[in-house]
């Protein structure tokens, strides 16, 4: 049995916003599922239909076998959300938070009391147990905030963008706990993310999702088979003009979509092995300097740009 089915699901506004268009995704039970899309795309609108906030115009879903629309009170048992804003009380301490969110559940106070102590040791929460909330940095603090909506047992985690605002080495402690999360707890994860290298590297399956409608959804290692798509990198002598050139490559017929980082240039073409030496050909005759040029298999990243970002010549 799937986690999640979505099937056919649209929801349109009052003001006529079509927000979802005929979306259809599975989720599998115990996966990390990773949504990305570029703003607007309609992940929100998703979640919080997955989530009973909010009624779809047309589709059906089913979490857990359950029915979203029909079963509510029977679905909301099931699952837990975090949102992008923090719910910790700072009123209250490390354990009075997540006591006061096993009381929303009407967990026994035994069941409550060695759930809580398993999630700080997971979550390794520990040390922080005597220290004031207000003190505890935006990293502990999701932590917590995660601890919390795992009191109630849920069979699905909803983590929307988890680490947005986070450091490099906050984000990466809040890796470990979504892999602690699944490993430990058995728990399928749903989250959305805009940081592509987060979903390349916690993610079983990833979907990216556009104007409402579903583009893919595959392993990150078949996205970047799925889209027949291989790379051309091209390291620019630094005095090269970036960004007359980026919009010079940018505007071949063969170039589907391009990404700068400093000198470095990636183009994602139709056929790299012949465009490799079209291209190479072009920078000659250009007298564009550069120090090296060559293909590489793409990261998730640009597979995100290939198909969001196709110029409307397919993927």
């Amino acid at each position: 049995m799937d986690a999640i089915s979505v099937s056919h699901l649209s929801k349109v506004y009052k003001s006529g916003k079509k927000a979802l268009d005929d979306l259809s995704i599975k989720v599998q039970k115990g996966e990390i599922f990773s949504l990305l899309g570029p703003n607007g795309a309609g992940k929100s609108t998703l979640i919080n239909i997955l989530t009973t906030f909010l009624q779809p115009t047309s589709g059906k879903i089913l979490i857990m076998g359950r029915d979203v629309c029909k079963e509510q009170r029977a679905v909301r048992p099931l699952i837990a959300c975090v949102a992008q804003k923090v719910s910790i009380d700072n009123h209250l301490t490390l354990k009075e938070n997540m006591l006061f969110q096993s009381r929303l559940y009407k967990l026994d106070d035994a069941t409550a009391n060695k759930r809580m102590d398993a999630l700080i040791t997971a979550f390794g929460l520990k040390e922080y147990e005597k220290q004031r909330v207000t003190a505890y940095s935006g990293g502990i603090k999701r932590r917590l905030d995660i601890a919390m909506s795992m009191m109630s047992y849920p069979q699905i985690l909803f983590l929307d963008e988890p680490t947005v605002g986070m450091d490099i080495e906050s984000r990466k402690a809040m890796w470990d706990t979504v892999k602690k999360i699944k490993d430990d707890f058995g728990t399928t994860i749903f989250l959305t993310t805009h940081y592509l290298e987060e979903a390349d590297m916690l993610s079983d399956t990833v979907c990216i999702i556009q104007d409402g409608h579903e583009l893919v959804q595959d392993t990150p290692e078949n996205l970047r088979q799925h889209t027949h798509l291989n790379t051309i990198r091209i390291d620019l002598d630094g005095s090269e003009n970036q960004q007359d050139f980026g919009k010079w490559i940018s505007d071949l017929q063969f170039v589907r979509a391009i990404r700068q980082e400093q000198n470095t240039v990636y183009a994602n073409t139709q056929n790299a092995a012949q465009d490799f030496h079209i291209l190479n050909q072009l920078l000659v005759d250009k007298k564009i300097r550069y120090s090296s040029i060559g293909i590489i298999t793409p990261s998730l990243d640009d597979v995100f740009l290939s198909l969001t970002q196709n110029k409307g010549r397919g993927v």
